[in-house]
Parts: structure tokens; sequence; C-alpha cells
């Protein structure tokens, strides 16, 4: 099919690119200032003693940083008597596996944190492949503190707190992620939480896409990530195809 879109010389392409390149710049160092800012945030001290279900049995939130100094939870959406988690938020986890040694080197741990019970919890991180922690917060005030779990009166009110803002949301459950810090003499601070749209910044897959010519390409849909599955539930065709470089010796092995 002929493209409609406009075409160039490459020198006219460089010139364009070049331009395009002092936005990006610009961008990146907004960011940056940015990223100073939510460091600079005052800590807020935490007095609960929250407590979780893991593998290994009961756990408190100083546990859960395993060692290390800072700590990232995901709040994933899986409630309680939910067949399977929420397909965003395990579009969010897909990347995680792989970014935990990195984390890990910076002082870091990161896991997910769901309202499920432990055992619907290991059913569906069986099922989806993932090795990062995640652990019960079933029967604790954790969610509700951190503004990711609502009861269904709330929900019908039209008003829940949520992404710092009373506003309506169609679930009892929602989608964040929280930092935590833990001082040398174990005294616990929540230094950021980000909610909405904020949550992206787990999803690399966006990112690439941002950079291709059809972007996201979510304009045409019900609703922005309506295209999104778990990835285990996607058409055979839209699986990652064998490289066509490969060679014969290694493409029979792998058949």
């Amino acid at each position: 099919m002929k493209t409609k879109h406009t075409t160039a010389s490459h020198a006219e392409w460089l010139a364009a690119r070049k331009a395009l390149l002092t936005e990006e710049k610009q961008l990146t160092r907004q960011m940056d200032a940015l990223s100073a800012k939510r460091r600079a945030l005052p800590w807020v001290k935490l007095s609960k003693d929250y407590q979780f279900e893991a593998p290994c049995g009961r756990v408190s939130l100083a546990d859960l940083f395993a060692g290390k100094s800072q700590l990232v939870i995901q709040h994933f959406m899986l409630g309680p008597d939910w067949k399977v988690g929420c397909k965003s938020c395990s579009y969010m986890a897909d990347h995680t596996d792989g970014m935990l040694p990195h984390l890990a080197a910076r002082d870091t741990t990161m896991l997910a944190v769901s309202r499920a019970p432990l055992v619907e919890i290991q059913d569906f991180k069986q099922r989806m492949g993932w090795h990062f922690g995640w652990v019960s917060s079933h029967g604790s005030e954790f969610n509700q503190d951190f503004h990711v779990s609502f009861t269904e009166d709330e929900v019908a009110s039209g008003q829940v707190d949520y992404n710092f803002t009373q506003r309506s949301f169609g679930s009892t459950e929602a989608p964040g992620i929280s930092v935590f810090i833990k001082d040398e003499d174990g005294t616990i601070y929540h230094t950021y939480s980000v909610y909405g749209r904020g949550v992206e910044l787990m999803m690399g897959t966006y990112s690439i896409l941002d950079l291709t010519p059809k972007g996201r390409d979510e304009d045409g849909l019900e609703y922005t990530m309506a295209w999104v599955r778990h990835h285990d539930s996607y058409e055979a065709e839209t699986s990652t195809a064998q490289c066509s470089c490969q060679p014969k010796e290694e493409a029979l092995v792998a058949a």
C-alpha cells in the first residue's frame, strides 16, 4: 500500500530529526529536574504495623525490604474472589522480572501487593510465569490507606479517593505504585506514590511503541488499553515469530 505519510530526502529527514532532538533534550532536562523535585518531597513516617501473607508466612512491611533500604510496591489489581488479575496491571508486571537484579544493585527491592488471598495470587502468578515477590494484604488496611482499594458503597457513590482527588472509579481495586525507605534504626517512611497514567512508567512496551510510526495506535479503541491481554492470551499471529535469520540447525532444535 502506498504511504500517505510525508516523505523526504535523507538531508531533509536529518534536519527534521535534529530539530526534534532539540525538543527531546529539553524534555530530558525537564524530566531530570522533575525527578529531583520528586526526591526532595517530604517523607511521611509510618506508624501502622502493616502485615502481609507471604509464601514464608506472615511478614511485616519492614520484612518486604529484604535487606535493602528502598522498597517499591506495585499495587496490583487482584481483589478477593477475582478469577484473574487485571490485564493492565499484568501488562505492568510483565516488565518487572528483568528489572529486579538491576534494582537490587541500587539498594532497592520491588514486589507486588494485592488484596486477594495468597493462594489466589500464587495460582495466577504461576499461570503467568512470574518470579517477582508478591504478597497478600488481605485483612490489612494497607490497600485502603494507600488509596487503591475501595468499598462497594464508595464506588457506588461516585466519590472515591484516588489519584489525590475525589472522583468516580469503576472498580473496588485500582492501580498504583508506592515507594518507601527504611532508615538505619528501622523507621519506615512513605516517600512517593503515583496513580492513573503515572503507572505507565512501568510499561516499557509503551516507550518502544512511542518510537514507531503507528505509536500506541489506540485512538479508535473503546478505551485506550482495550487491546491489552494477559500475555498468554494474545492471538497466535501476534506472538513473537521465529527469527528468519536464525541458523537452520538452531531452528531445528527450537522446533
